[in-house]
């Protein structure tokens, strides 16, 4: 038997746990609890030092934004770009072992052949594409207007790094909106938009081929093998891309350039949520608080009843994974790759919640009556 349904608050349908049985729900809420008590290990990782906001500063505070504009600047003066960024880095003291140490060349090409204003304007415009494909995707999903527009603040949220002119040069910048921009595009039927941004997002920042991955292991899953093959595809030529980068690297790198420590941090789930926190307007709350909310708005989108909302748990699960087994705490900007999108669950959280705790609730018994004729 399930359990009583009962009409959304703020959703077009029930959501996800809508009408469970009482036995489901009440684990469904005891995973909660679990996953709301693990968020708040946040507290307990190391993080980044705080910014100073002192323009004196600006060489510690943002010393790899430094680094990425010192290399635009060299390759728009003619240099070429792996000689510029191996000199770059040996300045900055930065590793040049293993080759994933420098960054495809895409982004700092684009940026040095054209005037800073038109860069600063292309990422709004991507921001603000992102914004507009967001609230197409979301417009179903809220029965009345008051709960789309939460969702979109939510998701302004999750942009205000993204719209910072001085950051116009951070790979993972341009390479979170473009997630964002195609888990937005993507609909059944229609994935070649959504393949396209991914490629872009690739090319810009290697980590986005687990995006990209993640969206192929999921079309699979779900029989769409037209569009698994589309996303595949690009994951193999990509890899030609990896290859050729590895080989340019190696002419430019020597025997006693210094390696890199690796990337096994070993954070773990506490750090996952901490990078949140720093890359949103969280960062603006107290860490306990960013944290449990980080918490909610993961649980939000196990809530909401579509498969756009399993593909987002899916990439949000996967680059968790990364941060917390991968992860340095000089590597917390890793979390910018979906921070545009994850603070939205929390607009699924009032129905989620509502429709768990009725659920567990749910003490209806079935009573047989036999008549005698």
């Amino acid at each position: 038997m399930t359990g009583r349904a009962l009409p959304p608050v703020w959703l077009s349908i029930p959501s996800r746990f809508a009408g469970l049985k009482p036995a489901r729900a009440r684990l469904a809420l005891l995973l909660l609890a679990v996953l709301l008590a693990a968020s708040l290990s946040a507290l307990l990782v190391p993080g980044p030092p705080p910014v100073s906001h002192d323009p004196a500063n600006r060489a510690d505070d943002q010393a790899d934004v430094m680094l990425y504009e010192s290399i635009v600047a060299g390759v728009r003066a003619g240099g070429n770009y792996y000689a510029v960024t191996a000199a770059a880095l040996r300045a900055g003291d930065y590793p040049l072992k293993p080759f994933v140490t420098f960054r495809l060349p895409t982004l700092a090409v684009v940026q040095a052949n054209l005037p800073d204003a038109v860069t600063v304007a292309l990422l709004y415009a991507l921001a603000a594409a992102v914004l507009a494909a967001w609230y197409i995707r979301l417009r179903d999903a809220f029965a009345r207007p008051p709960p789309r527009i939460i969702a979109l603040i939510l998701l302004a949220a999750g942009m205000v790094a993204f719209v910072q002119s001085d950051l116009a040069g951070f790979h993972e910048v341009w390479a979170g909106l473009l997630i964002a921009l195609s888990l937005a595009l993507r609909r059944p039927g229609r994935w070649v938009e959504a393949v396209a941004f991914g490629m872009i997002a690739m090319l810009i920042r290697e980590t986005a081929a687990l995006y990209v991955a993640i969206m192929a292991i999921m079309a699979f899953a779900e029989g769409r093998r037209e569009e698994a093959l589309g996303w595949s595809g690009t994951l193999c030529a990509f890899a030609i891309v990896v290859i050729l980068q590895a080989r340019a690297v190696g002419q430019v790198v020597g025997p006693l350039d210094p390696a890199s420590p690796g990337w096994s941090g070993m954070l773990g789930f506490g750090f996952f949520v901490k990078t949140m926190g720093l890359s949103t307007a969280l960062n603006l709350a107290p860490a306990w608080l960013a944290a449990l909310l980080v918490a909610l708005a993961l649980f939000g989108w196990s809530a909401w009843r579509d498969p756009l909302a399993l593909r987002a748990l899916a990439v949000f699960s996967g680059y968790a994974a990364l941060v917390a087994l991968f992860g340095r705490v000089d590597t917390f900007y890793w979390g910018l790759m979906i921070a545009p999108t994850i603070l939205i669950g929390l607009a699924f959280v009032p129905d989620a919640v509502r429709d768990l705790v009725v659920a567990a609730r749910d003490r209806r018994k079935i009573t047989v009556t036999r008549l005698t004729l």
